[in-house]
């Protein structure tokens, strides 16, 4: 078996992985070896709308699935994972939401010192390139470029004006100083083309001659030696490689995947490890625990109003006018993130900050997120920070197999509630005054639906994930958690977690910003740890 020998060794060329790589690298100092198991690319990525075409294509997407339960109706839920460099910020729908001040303040109260809101803040400015909001809470000149949607009109101007009439006020910065009201969304887009974390961390370092990265590199173990890593076994082409780690490895493979590494090199429960033959080299009973995501039911709305919406300017030679335009300008249909426009909003009296999120979609989407043939709007809610927790174990030692997922959705008394009152506040929105032009009528769940039960049945049936899976390798110090505050494995020396799956609790909204920060921070610590 090859071996060859770096200081670091990054698993994982996700949102978090490609920001590691490249702040590792940068300095020359330091050998790095960056490993993917996905493809370099491809060419539906960099168009925004592409997200579309990716969601269920093979050739860029893991395809995870989990497993039937009673809160989804005893359905599979479809998982997407990114299988492309840049991980899943290559295939998600592009909205940029680093969360609320409470998210990360929350973690450092759990006993997580350095990861309160002041602590993460110069983190998320030093990565992005923004031309809005205030400096206080904005960078200008990071690598990831975030842009304002160059979109309006009629459709737009009327949810604003209805999130008006029933009391949600319009904020124009809700990664500023306070998240809460109705917004255009920021998104990771530039010029038109999707600004992952392959494109904006990684191409500026692939020249590096200290710079490794391996696609189709698949890693199948973590090499311990005692209660040290020491390094990774990895399959590439069908041969079998080992990467010897001078310093540190870093799993950076994802909350899906980054417990099944663990699991498959013996760190976890050791039940579990046992029922699979697997020897227990270190018990740590959080891994795969802690499961979190957002559940977000998709309620739609038929409109009468004719040319508003992109179901009706995309039908026919409308298709062609808009690639046409986005060819030109970048705008258009083709240059849109997954939901335009958003609200964050309390469900109830007695709270500081939103508990619930409102995505709009200026479309009726089928299947997923293919046009349908009417036209009208889909709106999808959810609770910000889900009580819920679930779990991801293997269930086979084979590397290739997909681990097994189970949310456990709606098992907390409060998403349930936060759920109902969230969508009784989508339906004030569409019957406010403003929205009276556009001849809406409810299609789902539909008027004939009030009742909590019925309403709660209809979410199990239809709801999907957020596409937000964290916590899976849960930072903390009590004994669930799977890191400490510097992101070391408990109870193994020279190796860390730096992604998603770190995330004690979930952020408010969208995971892929604060998943990003998860990497800045990580590669400033990796780098003072050695002076």
């Amino acid at each position: 078996m090859e071996s060859q020998t770096f200081d670091y060794v990054i698993v994982g060329a996700g949102s978090a992985g490609s920001v590691l790589a490249n702040r590792l690298s940068a300095s020359g100092k330091h050998q790095v070896l960056l490993l993917e198991a996905g493809r370099p690319s491809h060419p539906w990525s960099r168009v925004p709308i592409g997200f579309a075409r990716l969601i269920d294509n093979p050739k860029a997407n893991w395809l995870y699935q989990s497993e039937p339960e009673e809160s989804t109706g005893q359905r599979n839920i479809p998982v997407p994972r990114g299988k492309l460099l840049g991980g899943s910020s290559a295939i998600n729908g592009m909205v940029f939401v680093r969360g609320q001040a409470q998210d990360f303040d929350t973690w450092a109260q759990l006993g997580n010192r350095g990861w309160s809101y002041g602590d993460v803040l110069p983190f998320f400015k030093g990565m992005e390139s923004y031309a809005g909001g205030e400096d206080e809470f904005r960078g200008r000149d990071g690598p990831l470029k975030v842009g304002d949607l160059k979109e309006g009109g009629p459709l737009y101007d009327a949810m604003i004006a209805a999130a008006r009439d029933v009391g949600i006020e319009y904020n124009a910065d809700y990664n500023g100083a306070v998240q809460e009201g109705i917004s255009m969304t920021q998104a990771t887009i530039r010029k038109g083309r999707r600004m992952s974390t392959a494109y904006c961390y990684l191409d500026p370092a692939k020249g590096r001659s200290n710079l490794r990265i391996e696609t189709g590199a698949l890693t199948e173990a973590l090499v311990l030696e005692g209660s040290r890593c020491v390094g990774v076994r990895y399959s590439l082409g069908g041969v079998q490689h080992e990467a010897r780690a001078g310093r540190e490895v870093i799993v950076s493979a994802g909350a899906i995947n980054s417990p099944q590494l663990l699991e498959l090199s013996g760190i976890g429960q050791p039940d579990l490890l046992g029922k699979h033959g697997i020897a227990v080299q270190h018990a740590l009973p959080g891994v795969g625990e802690n499961l979190r995501d957002h559940y977000a039911p998709r309620m739609l709305w038929q409109i009468t109003a004719p040319g508003l919406t992109y179901n009706d300017k995309a039908r026919g030679l409308g298709l062609v006018w808009q690639a046409l335009r986005y060819a030109v300008t970048g705008a258009g249909l083709l240059g849109l993130p997954a939901s335009p426009i958003r609200a964050y909003v309390r469900t109830r009296t007695g709270l500081t900050s939103p508990d619930a999120g409102i995505s709009l979609i200026p479309f009726l989407v089928r299947d997923g997120y293919k046009l349908a043939h009417e036209s009208g709007l889909t709106v999808i809610t959810h609770p910000l920070r889900s009580e819920s927790k679930g779990s991801i174990h293997i269930g086979s030692t084979a590397t290739t197999a997909p681990p097994i997922i189970n949310f456990n959705f709606l098992s907390a008394p409060l998403d349930c509630e936060i759920t109902l009152a969230a969508m009784r506040m989508v339906r004030q929105l569409m019957a406010a005054p403003a929205m009276a032009a556009l001849g809406g009528r409810e299609t789902a769940p539909g008027p004939a639906l009030q009742g909590d039960d019925e309403l709660l049945d209809w979410v199990k049936a239809t709801a999907e994930t957020a596409y937000h899976p964290v916590g899976t390798c849960k930072m903390g110090d009590d004994p669930m958690a799977v890191v400490d505050d510097q992101l070391r494995v408990h109870g193994i020396t020279g190796l860390r977690v730096a992604d998603a799956s770190i995330m004690p609790t979930l952020t408010s909204g969208n995971t892929n910003a604060p998943s990003i920060m998860i990497g800045e921070k990580a590669a400033a610590m990796v780098l003072a740890s050695v002076g």
